[in-house]
């Protein structure tokens, strides 16, 4: 899988964030045990949270999307800015 064809954009489940968790992570060459090390979480929490594991503890999501380099942005639906947007 490219860069080009992980699914950044739009999430609207919490199925949606784990496959573009994982696909992120696979495009940079990393194992859920190299992750987990990174962030200090385990890799069970990692693998149910990019199976899209509904009750995924907030902090810990946060966590592992810092571990790999990405960032949350919340804006409006029908926005038209995008997170790399400056005004």
């Amino acid at each position: 899988m490219t860069k080009t064809d992980i699914p950044y954009g739009k999430i609207q489940t919490t199925e949606d964030l784990g496959h573009l968790v994982r696909a992120h992570r696979k495009a940079k060459g990393l194992t859920l045990e190299t992750v987990s090390g990174l962030g200090n979480l385990s890799t069970r929490f990692l693998s149910e949270f990019e199976r899209g594991k509904e009750t995924a503890e907030i902090g810990k999501i946060l966590k592992a999307l810092r571990t790999l380099g990405l960032d949350v942005i919340v804006q409006p639906r029908g926005s038209a800015k995008t997170g790399t947007d400056k005004s």
